[in-house]
């Protein structure tokens, strides 16, 4: 049986250190990530994913976050994004992405963690590199292959 959750929304900052906005869609470009994203490039942490269950139960404590505000590029629902192992692949629509990274170390906190005293994507976020291009959207399918 197929594992698969659903992208909840896709964000992109125009300017490194600044909070991600939800665009609903977006295309994604092999070898860069998405398109127009500041964070994207020829680097092994093109797109970030992070968990929509891990994303409210923040809110849950307390905290004030829209989308796009931990920087991760896709919220997706459904699959336990924390526990993928490093190489796998995920698909959506058209587009191939493996995972490269579990989490990250922060030096400088970004601005939730500053407002909150915790930021969750260090500890929860995943980050991929794009093997194929496509299309992403609110409420596509994403696939652990």
């Amino acid at each position: 049986m197929e594992k698969f959750g659903e992208v909840l929304a896709v964000c992109i900052s125009e300017k490194r250190g600044t909070e991600k906005k939800n665009i609903h869609e977006c295309e994604i470009i092999e070898g860069f990530g998405l398109k127009n994203d500041a964070h994207g490039g020829n680097w092994h942490r093109q797109i970030s994913l992070l968990s929509f269950e891990k994303i409210e139960d923040f809110k849950k404590r307390g905290g004030e976050v829209e989308d796009g505000s931990f920087g991760e590029n896709l919220i997706i629902s459904g699959i336990d994004l924390r526990n993928l192992p490093v190489g796998t692949i995920l698909k959506v629509n058209e587009a191939v992405l493996e995972v490269t990274q579990i989490g990250k170390e922060c030096h400088s906190h970004c601005e939730i963690f500053h407002k909150v005293g915790d930021c969750i994507m260090p500890r929860e976020g995943i980050f991929t590199k794009v093997i194929k291009g496509g299309f992403v959207k609110e409420g596509d399918k994403i696939f652990v292959v």
